[in-house]
């Protein structure tokens, strides 16, 4: 996979589909969804999510701040919301280190 590549959902179907060969395209594309299904759920429940050897997923809530368009100046308030922080294992992150 080359620098600027992206992995799809496709594409995790159509590998997941190459590596078992009794995985139809249908049924990889509900274990696909399900996966994910169960990740944001747990997400939306304010839970962790830990992948051993990859890293874990969890939800930050981040304060209202002021802001400001960079176009044209003016400021503005930034309201308060929810995101998603991914933090990386030790072992992707030497892995990643080896590129």
């Amino acid at each position: 996979m080359s620098k600027d590549k992206t992995l799809t959902k496709a594409e995790l179907i159509s590998s997941l589909k190459e590596q078992d060969s009794s995985l139809n395209g249908n049924l990889a594309m509900q274990l696909t969804d399900a996966f994910f299904d169960e990740i944001s759920a747990a997400l939306e429940n304010g839970e962790s999510v830990k992948f051993s050897g990859l890293g874990s997923f969890r939800v930050r809530n981040k304060r209202a701040r002021p802001g400001r368009n960079p176009k044209t100046g003016v400021t503005t308030q930034i309201s308060s919301r929810k995101v998603v922080l991914f933090q990386a294992s030790q072992k992707l992150k030497a892995k990643l280190k080896k590129i």
